[in-house]
């Protein structure tokens, strides 16, 4: 992820063009969310600007504890929290990472790792205490059977709020390559993530397996929070004094983590889930707990789990081969023939008067005889 340009105070571009709107990104954003906001105040466009803020589906009656299922209206709210995410990574960025690699006076390569890794460790770390206190209200611990009884259960108002900001902050990621001026050849495999990313924690959510996505979505984050911390401090750790034991901390979670997601998937989708009454393939009333899809489901996060560990073992890989390398710079040919010549002269002129004068005539007739 490249740094994002900040404003220029001497030069300012032409309205409109790229260069504004790439300066100026997170204040034209900010000004299309508010048009959202402003349209909720309006009595005859606040039933259009509700649907893109509050959360839609409620399934419950007036006075009741508020619980919501999945559904179409979603993507409206989709879309607007991925403006708000836009809006707080420039935030973020401008007012957090700016002033901390100021101060640490990082090359341009370290700096790109920084501000990568930083937007996504505050990310992960944020959800993790949001996920994690989730996980403890609706009680899916200690009681490990709660991720798949009842389905498909409706959620709670922070559940979905949960899930929609995943889905949201997936989305924001394909117009950030363009705001952050990422390079023609990284385009493509940074949006096949971004929409893989998008892909798998949607489809699930509209199949109403959102107790698991939760949990799963939370191992995932636990294990990515420590990667990219890790890289922070490596960035900003000159002597490298850390860099060892991070690599293992951060290894050791993403072990434990991994194999914790690939075993709470096996328990709700191939034993859990299974044992409920068996029922069809009902799209309209979004019941999905057929066993092909729970098998597909269930070889999918296998194939993302065992993806995630190839990725992180082929990085380290990788760093420990370039640090066990020693580096032995190469001399420019030029110089070396500069050196040569000098050593000739030095030669030389160590000689006493005499010498020299036979050297040169020898270096005469020499010269002589081969024409």
């Amino acid at each position: 992820m490249a740094k994002p340009v900040r404003k220029s105070a001497t030069k300012n571009p032409p309205i409109l063009s790229h260069e504004f709107i790439i300066q100026n990104h997170a204040d034209i954003v900010s000004c299309v969310a508010m048009i959202f906001v402003i349209g909720l105040l309006v009595p005859s466009t606040a039933p259009l600007a509700s649907i893109f803020i509050s959360l839609q589906h409620n399934v419950t009656e007036a006075g009741e504890i508020p619980f919501y299922t999945s559904g179409i209206k979603d993507w409206a709210a989709v879309f607007f929290y991925s403006l708000i995410c836009i809006v707080i990574q420039a935030i973020i960025q401008e007012y957090v990472l700016d002033k901390i690699s100021k101060k640490f006076h990082l090359s341009k390569s370290k700096l790109a790792v920084f501000n990568a890794s930083g937007q996504l460790a505050f990310y992960y770390c944020i959800c993790n205490i949001w996920g994690l206190n989730i996980i403890f209200t609706e009680k899916f611990l200690p009681n490990i059977s709660n991720v798949w009884s009842d389905y498909p259960a409706a959620m709670s108002f922070m559940m979905k709020l949960f899930l929609i900001t995943q889905i949201s902050y997936a989305l924001h990621e394909i117009p950030e390559l363009y705001f952050l001026r990422t390079k023609k050849e990284e385009y493509a495999p940074k949006t096949i993530s971004a929409l893989l990313t998008l892909v798998t924690i949607a489809v699930p959510y509209f199949m109403n397996f959102n107790r698991l996505l939760i949990c799963l979505v939370f191992l995932h984050y636990v294990s990515e929070f420590f990667v990219h911390l890790m890289q922070v401090v490596q960035t900003l750790d000159k002597d490298d004094k850390f860099s060892k034991l991070g690599r293992f901390v951060s290894l050791s979670v993403m072990v434990a983590t991994r194999i914790t997601s690939i075993i709470l998937a096996t328990l709700t989708l191939w034993f859990g889930l299974s044992t409920s009454e068996p029922k069809e393939l009902d799209i309209a009333a979004g019941y999905f707990n057929v066993p092909s899809i729970r098998l597909a489901l269930l070889a999918g996060v296998i194939a993302v789990q065992l993806y995630f560990t190839c990725v992180v073992t082929h990085r380290e890989l990788q760093a420990a081969k370039e640090s066990s390398t020693p580096f032995v710079p190469v001399k420019p040919a030029k110089q070396q023939k500069q050196k040569a010549k000098k050593v000739k002269k030095n030669d030389d002129s160590d000689l006493p008067e005499v010498d020299q004068n036979t050297n040169k005539n020898l270096r005469s007739r020499t010269a002589n005889k081969a024409k």
